[in-house]
């Protein structure tokens, strides 16, 4: 067994599986409610079938792994070897998951540090990667949280939804609450801050709408060497022409990820999400 220093996340992160297998990453699933069924995110529900159940207006919800699942992770990762867990979830504000996490923490047989964040999607997976590129490296727990902590520290978030509605039904929707008075006559742009959803700008039009996301992510990319994700849900044309135009309007950009977010986030904004993570290197 190789001794070494594990980088565990949650599937919020939205990795893709060769990255995580490249970079020894871990992913708990979080899990999706529907109607009776509960099921595991990445594994037993697709993002189609929740686009077409949240379009049914089926009842959908979302819950976080529970402590057990989180002692049989570490457990598993402690037995290939690891001398020290890191485990970064997604925005405390948002889930329980980082408090199952903690509990969890308590009975494992190596140190884990359990960090909250504040990030969602590939601006925790982002904090993951620099996390498992500083173990690689030979790094401590210590030096993982570090690196990850620095890249969550810089990262930015920024998304659009066709409506808020589904932000409503799922108690996230913060301070963008606000906005449900006009909801009907705008289409919002919003951003993660202090690990919330906030309210960024109200734009009339869904056309001018991603065209005012993608002005504010080039102007916070600037000329820094940065890494890019465009997520989307069911959008997929969209969020394609949308990273064409940033890799032009990019002068900074090293890599860049395009990906269909999965059915956790998905619950929450709906078919029509179109978002952007702006993380320097």
């Amino acid at each position: 067994m190789s001794r070494h220093v594990a980088i565990v996340t949650d599937s919020t992160a939205y990795l893709p599986a060769r990255t995580m297998e490249r970079h020894g990453i871990t992913a708990v699933p979080l899990t999706v409610v529907l109607g009776d069924r509960a099921l595991d995110e990445g594994t037993e529900i697709s993002t189609r079938a929740l686009a077409q159940a949240l379009q049914k207006r089926r009842p959908v919800t979302t819950s976080r792994p529970g402590p057990a699942v989180f002692e049989e992770t570490y457990r598993k990762v402690a037995a290939s070897g690891a001398t020290g867990i890191v485990s970064l979830h997604l925005s405390a504000e948002l889930s329980g998951t980082y408090d199952a996490a903690v509990v969890a923490a308590r009975q494992a047989s190596v140190p884990v540090r359990v960090v909250d964040t504040g990030m969602i999607a590939m601006a925790l997976g982002f904090c993951a990667l620099s996390a498992a590129e500083a173990a690689v490296s030979g790094g401590t727990v210590d030096e993982a949280v570090s690196a990850a902590e620095r890249r969550a520290a810089g990262t930015s978030a920024y998304f659009y939804v066709d409506t808020l509605d589904y932000l409503r039904r799922g108690g996230r929707i913060g301070a963008a609450q606000a906005l449900l008075g006009s909801a009907l006559a705008v289409k919002p742009l919003l951003q993660l801050a202090d690990g919330r959803i906030e309210p960024l700008e109200k734009v009339r039009t869904a056309s001018k709408a991603i065209a005012r996301l993608e002005e504010i992510a080039a102007e916070r990319a600037g000329e820094a060497e940065v890494d890019v994700a465009v997520h989307h849900l069911a959008a997929p044309d969209r969020a394609s022409a949308l990273a064409d135009r940033l890799r032009i309007r990019v002068p900074g950009l090293a890599d860049l990820h395009v990906s269909e977010v999965g059915a956790v986030i998905g619950a929450h904004t709906g078919p029509g999400l179109l978002g952007v993570v702006v993380s320097p290197r």
